[in-house]
């Protein structure tokens, strides 16, 4: 059933401009898959999947395993100067503030980037806290993480 919906959820963004989750479950359930958000969040994460910034100047969610490295570059340089808010380390964590509803699409891109030490992430609406191994880890994944936003 994941297997069969994951493949759903692929053909549908790439067929249909989605931007939020709640646009995804309708198209899903219209095609007859009877989905939660919190299941929608998850095979997001799964799937790797970013919203990007298209020549319309509307988002939609795009696999960031589908576009060629520049294009992802671009794409995550984009989403993140365009929704965050801020960045600061304390102690051995990375807090990222967002607009409302982007920490989850900001968290999946972030994870993509495969900080050296970072060992973990949560996403809120708006919040986003990365645990990392120490105080100069974070630190250090912090002023990375800025390099990104411009």
């Amino acid at each position: 059933m994941k297997t069969n919906r994951h493949q759903k959820i692929l053909e549908l963004i790439s067929r249909y401009p989605i931007n939020t989750q709640e646009e995804l479950i309708e198209h899903l359930r219209a095609d007859g898959y009877d989905v939660t958000q919190s299941t929608v969040s998850r095979d997001i994460k799964q799937l790797r999947l970013v919203k990007t910034l298209m020549p319309d100047g509307k988002y939609r969610y795009q696999q960031v395993s589908s576009a060629p490295e520049n294009a992802v570059q671009n794409n995550i340089t984009s989403l993140f100067s365009g929704v965050v808010l801020s960045v600061r380390s304390a102690m051995n964590m990375v807090v990222i503030k967002t607009h409302p509803g982007m920490a989850q699409s900001v968290c999946v891109a972030f994870e993509s980037l495969s900080f050296e030490d970072m060992l973990g992430t949560i996403a809120g609406d708006d919040t986003i806290f990365a645990l990392c191994a120490d105080e100069l880890s974070a630190k250090k994944c912090a002023e990375d993480f800025l390099k990104y936003i411009g």
